[in-house]
């Protein structure tokens, strides 16, 4: 029971806090008509956390992280990113119509969009390593495995949930001028984000 708890209040510990993937799922629930829509970039994001989750528990991350190339590969590559995904965001117009079949963003597009905010933020990776791998260190076998399906299910339960709640505010909105501030709202924390990656990565050169 108590590697369960554990991994229940360690992952909402960590997914609680706003951040660019948090923000993109439930913009995706808000912005289209329907919710099966959505399912792309959640299950995206739910699959890239149990990678990170695993790798993390398994101590794999932490190899590879050792190489400093690689964390300075990430920031950079994931400074750019944001920036883009933030005009994106700022660009982009909700879906009013509810005859409108084409959602603005495309499965494709929300694979690779929840994907990269989920595999390029390099903060978000060193919490998994140094939180919930370290955490893990404290079970061996069985229990080891409990905690970190704690930590996965977890996971899941609240992306599917972020998209619940941009859906049920998508239906509030039916002028669609709610959903555009959102929009916006959302492209300025990422470029915010983007703006504090950046500092990081000025620190690593420096």
């Amino acid at each position: 029971m108590e590697p369960l708890l554990h991994g229940i209040l360690l992952a909402f510990g960590l997914i609680l806090p706003l951040g660019v993937q948090n923000v993109f799922i439930f913009n995706q629930g808000a912005t289209h008509n329907r919710f099966t829509n959505a399912f792309p970039a959640i299950i995206t994001a739910g699959v890239c956390d149990t990678i990170l989750i695993y790798l993390a528990v398994t101590g794999v991350s932490m190899i590879v992280f050792s190489f400093e190339w690689l964390k300075l590969t990430l920031f950079l590559v994931g400074f750019f990113f944001l920036a883009y995904m933030g005009w994106i965001m700022w660009k982009s117009k909700p879906e009013i119509s509810v005859n409108q079949e084409q959602p603005r963003f495309s499965a494709r597009r929300q694979v690779t969009f929840a994907a990269s905010v989920s595999l390029l933020n390099p903060h978000a990776i060193m919490d998994t390593i140094g939180v919930i791998g370290t955490s893990s260190l404290a079970y061996t076998g069985y229990e080891k495995w409990v905690f970190t399906l704690a930590c996965i299910v977890v996971s899941w339960i609240w992306f599917f949930s972020l998209a619940i709640a941009g859906r049920k505010m998508g239906q509030i909105d039916k002028t669609g001028k709610l959903l555009k501030t959102l929009n916006q709202v959302s492209a300025i924390i990422i470029w915010l984000m983007a703006v504090f990656m950046g500092y990081q990565l000025y620190l690593i050169l420096n």
